[in-house]
């Protein structure tokens, strides 16, 4: 009868003990294999500086509106220069318009990255959920993310060449 206690007691303490198994992965390590991912940044970095080219243009020509008015100020009649502060006023609207249009949480800029980066992000987790689920991984972190902070882990438990290798890239080959 103590034997089967012992056997029963001991059978349930090594099911209690059973951990789960946590990975992790490098996000930033991972995109950096795929070369479509460099693409799209380098895409949305040269739409971005092309907008804001645009955006610094419109503002520079309010600016030199503004100089000649102050320039101009003495010579003009009251109807005349309420009618240029008028048009300054306008164009800094619509200069501001321009950068939120371009640059605002539903601008142009927002609007293309997404476009462009969330097929490949998407591509990434689930490839990772699919390498957890065959791994019988119940946690996976990831490393990269400012949110998630990791103070030790062992590389045994880092997947990310794994994914990589699923998505199809050779891991330590990064993309130039």
């Amino acid at each position: 009868m103590k034997k089967i206690f012992l056997a029963s007691f001991l059978l349930l303490m090594a099911l209690g003990a059973s951990a789960q198994k946590m990975a992790y992965v490098d996000t930033e390590y991972i995109l950096k294999h795929i070369p479509d991912y460099k693409s799209s940044l380098t895409q949305v970095e040269g739409l971005s500086k092309q907008y804001q080219k645009e955006v610094d243009d419109v503002f520079k020509d309010v600016e030199a509106m503004y100089k000649a008015y102050q320039a101009d100020q003495v010579l003009l009649t009251d109807d005349m220069r309420r009618r240029r502060e008028n048009d300054i006023i306008e164009k800094e609207k619509k200069a501001k318009e321009l950068q939120r249009q371009k640059f605002g949480p539903e601008g142009d800029l927002f609007q293309t990255r997404t476009k462009l980066l969330k097929p490949i992000q998407e591509k990434v987790s689930s490839t990772i959920a699919e390498v957890a689920k065959n791994k019988y991984i119940d946690f996976v972190f990831d490393k990269s993310s400012e949110s998630t902070m990791m103070i030790y882990a062992s590389a045994t438990y880092d997947i990310s060449n794994d994914i990589i290798i699923k998505l199809g890239f050779k891991p330590g080959t990064l993309v130039k």
